[in-house]
C-alpha cells in the first residue's frame, strides 16, 4: 500500500503477478490496497471505502461475479464503480459482469495506458459527482442557517426595542434629577453604546435572512450626502476616541450637494466600513474616509468611497472569504476584536444591489483599504 492519496483503487486477484503489474502501474497517482480473493475484498471495501475496484473474474471460492454481487447488495459499497479485469474473451462474461453492475472491463495482458485511463474516467466522474453533492450539501445547510437567523433574529427584536425605548426614559428621568454623578452618566453611555450594537447586529441578521425570501431591498430618497457623511464619522468617533485613533475625512467637492439613493442602506455600508476600521486598528493608530465622484453622466453619479486604516490588516487567504457568509476569519481574531463577520457580507451584497462593489487591499501588519463603489442620481451641485 502506498502513502495515502486522494484516491484510492482496491485491486482484487488471486495472482501475485497481476497486483503487482497493477499495483506498478496506478501507485504513482492512487492510494493502492489488495485483496486475494473475494471475502477479502469485501471486507477491505467496508473498511477503507475505496474510490474504484478492479476486480478479477476468475478466482477460487468467490469468484468475481459471486463478489459483485456481495458488494452491490451492501448500502455501504454499492455505489463504488468496478471494473472487471479478465483474460476472458467471450462477449457473454463481459455482458454478464455489466448486467451485474459492474462500470467497465480491462483485459490481460494489461496496458498501462488503458488501465490509466479507464480508472481515471471513473475518478473524475466519482469526484465530479462528490463536488455536486458537497455543493448540494452546503446550499442546504446554508438555507438552514439562515431560516434560523430570520427566526432567531425577529424573536430578539422585539425585547430589544424594548430595553432600548424603557432605558430611554429611565435615562430621561435620572438625569433631570439633581447631582447626577459622572459614573452615572458614564453607565447610560456605555448602555446606550451596547443597545446600539445589539440592534445593529439584529438588523444584520435581519438583511442575512432577507436574502432568501426577498424582504432585503432598496429605497430610494433624496438627502445631503455631506451630512449623511459626517453623521457615519461622528457616530464612529466616540469609540475612535477611546482608543486615541486619528480619525480624519475628506468629501471632493464634485459630488452633489444633494443625492438620492437608498439613504440608509448607504449609511450602514459606509458605517460598517468605519466601524471595522477602528476595531481592527489598534490604540493610536490612524483611520481615514474619503468619497469622490468618479464618473457623472446624465446626472447619474458613480461615487468612490475608500477607508484606509494602519490596522492589523488581512492575509491574503483570509481576504477570500471576508464577504462569504459563516466562513469569517479566524477565532481567535474574533474573540479579541469581537463580532460575527455579518457586516462584510451584507454591506458586499447592499454595493451589488447599488450596482457597485466592494474590494479590499491589505497587508498583514501594514493596514487596510477598503474601497466601496456605488451608483446613484445627483440632484443638484451646492
Amino acid at each position: 500500500m502506498t502513502e495515502s492519496k486522494t484516491n484510492s483503487v482496491l485491486i482484487v486477484d488471486d495472482a501475485n503477478t497481476n497486483i503487482i503489474a497493477l499495483t506498478d502501474i496506478l501507485k504513482s497517482e492512487y492510494t493502492i490496497y489488495a485483496a486475494k480473493n473475494g471475502q477479502k475484498a469485501v471486507e477491505l471495501a467496508e473498511e477503507f471505502m475505496p474510490d474504484v475496484i478492479l476486480l478479477d473474474i476468475v478466482m477460487p471460492e468467490m469468484d468475481g461475479y459471486e463478489t459483485i454481487k456481495v458488494l452491490k447488495k451492501s448500502e455501504k459499497t454499492q455505489d463504488i464503480p468496478v471494473i472487471f479485469i479478465s483474460g476472458l474473451d467471450k462477449e457473454t462474461n463481459e455482458e454478464k459482469g455489466l448486467a451485474l453492475g459492474a462500470a467497465d472491463y480491462i483485459s490481460k495482458p494489461f496496458s498501462p495506458s488503458v488501465v490509466r485511463l479507464r480508472v481515471k474516467y471513473q475518478m473524475e466522474m466519482i469526484n465530479q459527482m462528490r463536488k455536486i453533492t458537497e455543493k448540494e450539501r452546503s446550499e442546504k445547510n446554508s438555507s438552514t442557517q439562515i431560516d434560523f437567523l430570520m427566526r432567531i433574529s425577529h424573536e430578539l427584536l422585539t425585547p430589544m426595542n424594548a430595553v432600548m425605548g424603557l432605558t430611554q426614559i429611565l435615562k430621561m428621568q435620572v438625569l433631570g434629577m439633581q447631582n447626577v454623578s459622572d459614573k452615572v452618566k458614564k453607565y447610560f453611555d456605555e448602555i446606550d453604546t451596547a443597545s446600539g450594537y445589539l440592534l445593529k447586529l439584529i438588523h444584520d441578521l435581519l438583511d442575512v435572512s432577507g436574502k432568501k425570501d426577498g424582504a432585503f431591498t432598496l429605497a430610494e430618497t433624496a438627502f445631503s450626502f455631506r451630512e449623511m457623511f459626517q453623521n457615519v464619522i461622528k457616530g464612529c468617533s466616540h469609540e475612535a476616541a477611546k482608543k486615541h485613533q486619528k480619525l480624519s475625512f475628506d468629501i471632493d467637492p464634485s459630488i452633489p450637494a444633494q443625492v438620492s439613493c437608498d439613504k440608509e442602506r448607504l449609511s450602514q455600508v459606509l458605517t460598517n466600513l468605519l466601524t471595522n476600521a477602528v476595531k481592527f486598528t489598534p490604540d493610536h493608530g490612524e483611520i481615514h474616509m474619503s468619497a469622490s465622484a468618479i464618473h457623472e453622466s446624465g446626472g447619474n453619479i458613480t461615487l468612490r468611497t475608500e477607508v484606509t486604516d494602519s490596522g492589523i490588516g488581512i492575509s491574503k487567504e483570509r481576504q477570500s472569504t471576508i464577504f462569504s457568509l459563516f466562513e469569517q476569519g479566524e477565532g481567535s481574531m474574533t474573540k479579541k476584536h469581537g463580532g460575527i463577520g455579518l457586516g462584510l457580507p451584507v454591506s458586499q451584497r447592499i454595493a451589488g444591489m447599488m450596482g457597485g462593489k466592494i474590494l479590499v487591499e491589505s497587508e498583514p501588519g501594514k493596514g487596510s483599504k477598503f474601497t466601496f463603489i456605488c451608483k446613484m442620481r445627483g440632484l443638484n451641485h451646492g
